[in-house]
């Protein structure tokens, strides 16, 4: 079965954080080729926009509400249903993909701000969207949340201490979440992507382009698209069937630290 004419998904209305640009653009893209109505949130609001049009210009897309939104303000979290039409607020799916890395410095040289930040939106912020979510599929007894974890998650590395350890507990509060439900029929996935090459590296170097190039240099990596799918299909399974865990890699990446580079 398709993941893109998936009748499963057809007018479901599915909240994506993180939604201008890279993977969650890509996400709501598909889902909205699925029929699916959308709300995007997203900090960027100029960006945010360009990706809300071009969901609307999908045929067969679903209602589609764009609200600028950073999930690090627990106002702005609590706000939200406020900026949100009536017909839009029975979430079926919840997709977490805000979350950013800053920097390479070493324990002693990260900067407090940094490491607060990265906090703030990868773990805080994620968990303050699913705890505004979860009482309402509790309660409607129908929901499925989907975390964008990393490899990270599973994985230290050096230069990574904050992200890794921010990713480490979204794979911790992930966990916890799917056992506090197995008595209802909420879902409960996380998608660990390795590389994919998007502007999340530029970040990381903070904005040195040809720095965050050579993370992918040799080999092909991963795109936002490649990830998009796995989140589209783990939300077209059956509603018995749930995606606990989802370990997404480029070919020649074996591990946060292990790839071959011979060549594209």
């Amino acid at each position: 079965m398709s993941v893109f004419n998936s009748s499963r998904l057809l007018g479901k209305t599915i909240l994506i954080t993180g939604a201008s640009g890279g993977i969650g653009a890509a996400t709501a893209l598909l889902f909205a080729k699925a029929g699916s109505n959308l709300i995007l949130l997203a900090r960027r609001t100029e960006a945010l926009q360009k990706v809300a049009e071009a969901v609307r210009a999908v045929p067969g897309a679903g209602k589609v509400a764009a609200v600028q939104l950073d999930v690090s303000d627990k106002t702005q979290v609590a706000n939200l249903w406020k900026a949100i039409p009536n017909e839009l607020r029975n979430v079926d799916v919840l997709v977490n993909n805000a979350g950013f890395v800053l920097g390479v410095e070493r324990v002693g040289a990260i900067k407090e701000e940094d490491v607060e930040s990265m906090f703030q939106t990868n773990v805080f912020g994620l968990v303050s969207m699913t705890q505004l979510l979860i009482k309402d599929f509790k309660e409607r007894k129908t929901g499925h949340v989907i975390n964008i974890g990393s490899i990270a998650g599973r994985e230290p590395y050096a230069g990574g201490s904050i992200y890794c350890a921010t990713k480490h507990a979204v794979n911790a509060f992930t966990g916890a979440l799917m056992r506090e439900l197995v008595d209802t029929p909420i879902r409960v996935t996380e998608i660990q992507p390795g590389m994919v090459e998007t502007e999340f590296s530029i970040i990381r170097f903070r904005g040195d382009k040809s720095a965050a190039d050579k993370v992918y240099e040799g080999l092909q990596p991963l795109v936002a698209e490649d990830i998009a799918e796995e989140i589209v299909w783990a939300a077209s399974r059956p509603p018995h069937v749930n995606i606990a865990e989802l370990f997404v890699l480029p070919v020649n990446q074996a591990s946060a630290t292990l790839s071959y580079r011979g060549g594209k």
